[in-house]
């Protein structure tokens, strides 16, 4: 039981602070930089949509803002089948030069983003959510990563916006992955971009596959064809955290689910011989991650048997601060009062994420694949 307590807790630490130290060593040994340049390639935009009537006008017009030159830049919007007025807004954009297409049934984000691949025309594709704004620059700045011929999909940096209140649970989770992907990055690949905003050469986007993230399988794309995943530190999508921990929770566990199908499927890459360091980032950032709360369990249980057999006070003390953390981020779950402290909002969004793993774990080996997506309130 000691041995279960210690290496539970070993892999947490591992996990959470041991790879980016780790990372933070390698990408001084091994800094890769990323060779810019100010190029215009054919860039084609394609934004996935399903009932989206309350943003999708603000994102068409913040899209067309964008400055790229007109001629090297054409707008594709795909309609998942959406059953409110999305349609008809999209429609009245056409004259603007939008390409409008709408599915005949629903079929899933990433079916639809593979009808706007079919009619795209652009030598970069750049995906992005219908709740992510963009600043003018952003593709003129995402698109200059490709200039280095190494660089097979870039990713945007998040940001989420507080609009002036205290940063949430999901807030520092998202600086948190932004530190991890900077580090990534300057080893050797991304492991995953933001879905909300990111941009790929056209032959890593192939094979598509329209049951995995599309986030996360481009880049795997990339490091089979030899190219790699970088992070545009200046290439930024701004938006609203998830309002809630019901729909926070939704939210994680379709992306999990929908992660664990992709990985399983792309096994090959933790082959250390062949992809060396990626193997490493993609076992230490997925698969670590999603063995969490088997370890959290371990760690809970290993630590209470020992509290009877073994009379030292450390182990007291780590069953009652494992106690009060998990306390804590249950009260914080249902008392607003205590959203103004760090410490509640850390602890309730670490358990509704380790949660989540569990519960996509379970679906994953019940070989539920979750196709639908619904529009996160943000």
């Amino acid at each position: 039981m000691k041995f279960l307590f210690w290496f539970s807790l070993v892999f947490i630490i591992y996990t959470y602070l041991g790879y980016p130290l780790l990372l933070l060593i390698l990408s001084h040994l091994r800094k890769r930089d990323v060779l810019k340049g100010d190029i215009l390639p054919k860039v084609s935009f394609i934004i996935a949509a399903y009932n989206e009537e309350r943003q999708i006008k603000d994102k068409i017009e913040n899209t067309l803002a964008i400055d790229y030159p007109r001629d090297k830049f054409e707008i594709i919007i795909v309609s998942d089948a959406s059953t409110d007025k999305t349609d008809s807004i999209i429609k009245s954009y056409v004259p603007c030069g939008i390409k409008f297409v709408r599915l005949s049934e629903r079929r899933g984000k990433e079916t639809a983003q593979k009808q706007g691949i079919d009619i795209s025309t652009g030598d970069i594709l750049v995906f992005s959510d219908v709740a992510t704004i963009l600043r003018p620059d952003a593709v003129l700045n995402i698109v200059k990563n490709f200039q280095d011929s190494a660089v097979g999909c870039v990713s945007s940096t998040d940001r989420i916006l507080s609009e002036g209140k205290a940063e949430s649970g999901e807030s520092l989770y998202v600086r948190y992955e932004m530190f991890l992907r900077k580090l990534e990055s300057k080893c050797y690949s991304l492991v995953g971009l933001s879905g909300s905003f990111f941009a790929a050469r056209r032959e890593v986007c192939f094979p598509w596959s329209i049951d995995c993230n599309s986030d996360f399988n481009v880049v795997l794309n990339s490091v089979k064809k030899g190219l790699r995943g970088v992070l545009d530190l200046s290439s930024i999508g701004y938006y609203k955290s998830t309002p809630g921990r019901r729909k926070e929770y939704r939210r994680k566990l379709r992306t999990i689910v929908r992660g664990m199908h992709t990985f399983f499927k792309n096994i090959s890459l933790l082959n250390f011989v062949k992809y060396k360091i990626f193997s490493l980032q993609l076992f230490s950032h997925k698969l670590c991650r999603w063995l969490v709360p088997f370890a959290l369990i371990n760690l809970f249980f290993s630590n209470f048997y020992i509290l009877f057999t073994n009379k030292n006070i450390f182990y007291n003390y780590s069953f009652v601060a494992q106690c009060l953390f998990y306390i804590v981020g249950f009260v914080s779950m249902k008392l607003k009062n205590f959203s103004s402290f760090s410490i509640f909002k850390i602890s309730s969004f670490f358990i509704i994420v380790n949660l989540s793993v569990l519960n996509a774990w379970l679906l994953y080996l019940k070989g539920k694949k979750i196709m639908y997506w619904e529009p996160t309130e943000r």
